[in-house]
């Protein structure tokens, strides 16, 4: 059958190469050579006798085939995390406290709790999003169990760390002039992407003013796409058919990096522990070396 062919390392591979549109970058996150992973697909291709991706010069984009299998896929993996956890431990019961920081809230790692919760029925989850610095100056108050933010912002020993990688981007027909100040979609202050973003500038010299400002990452992205001005987001954000990174030759400085850490307490319950190790899975591969 073309389902004992296929196999969850191969389901889980399809699926983040849908959602990141780039082959380099889930097989730099999961320790493979993009050969390989492109190897895979095709194989998957073939079993499936279906294009399942068109391939464009900024990536990959999934076919309306590719998209329909991507629902299929992400409802499979989903019933056998549900079916693992259950076995493992179907009486773990109890809350958690959950902090993320906005602007990881749209990644793998909601999706993760959202397993967490339909593997364990009687877990209690208190998810809150939140910018990163008032997230951090919260931590000390005992109020979350769990946090993932910029290890920045709290002075914290954080579990386990992970460089996450912010490009500048705009829109794909977005008329970038060097010769005249660059308009920033940013966050709100305070937020370290934008402090960051607005001193490599001025390091670099470039004038600069802000055209549009949210705590949603979600509103920035649209913001970019409909030229309001460029942005830092990280690869995971940038949708590969209505945004562009711009490269260093077009005067903007070069990718930051922001260090990112999972933070827990020290005295924890089952369920936490539970929680800590769904989101281990979801964090890149990098953070679990």
């Amino acid at each position: 059958m073309i389902s004992e062919q296929i196999g969850i390392d191969l389901l889980r591979a399809f699926v983040a190469v849908c959602r990141q549109g780039s082959l380099n970058r889930v097989a730099t996150q999961t320790g493979r050579t993009q050969s390989a992973l492109s190897m895979q697909m095709r194989r998957l291709e073939d079993l499936l006798g279906r294009q399942l991706f068109n391939r464009t010069g900024r990536g990959v984009v999934p076919t309306p085939e590719g998209e329909l299998f991507l629902g299929y896929a992400t409802r499979m993996l989903a019933l056998g995390d549900e079916a693992a956890a259950r076995l493992r431990q179907a009486d773990l019961s109890g809350g958690v406290r959950v902090g993320l920081a906005e602007e990881v809230a749209t990644t793998a790692l909601p999706e993760a709790l959202g397993r967490l919760r339909r593997g364990y029925a009687e877990i209690r989850l208190d998810v809150v999003v939140e910018q990163c610095v008032a997230l951090g100056r919260t931590w000390p108050e005992g109020d979350l169990d769990i946090m993932v933010v910029p290890t920045s912002v709290v002075t914290a020993d954080a579990l386990t760390t992970w460089n996450v990688d912010l490009q500048w981007v705009c829109a794909t027909d977005y008329a970038f002039d060097e010769t005249r100040p660059i308009d920033l979609v940013a966050f709100a202050a305070p937020c370290l992407w934008r402090r960051r973003m607005i001193e490599t500038l001025a390091d670099k010299g470039r004038d600069h003013r802000i055209t549009f400002t949210s705590q949603s990452i979600t509103a920035l992205q649209a913001a970019i796409e409909n030229g309001l001005g460029i942005g830092l987001l990280p690869p995971e954000a940038v949708r590969a058919g209505t945004m562009r990174a711009l490269p260093a030759s077009a005067g903007v400085p070069k990718p930051l990096a922001v260090q990112y850490g999972l933070f827990a307490r020290d005295r924890r319950t089952a369920v936490v522990d539970a929680a800590i190790s769904v989101l281990l899975e979801a964090l890149p591969a990098a953070s679990r070396a």
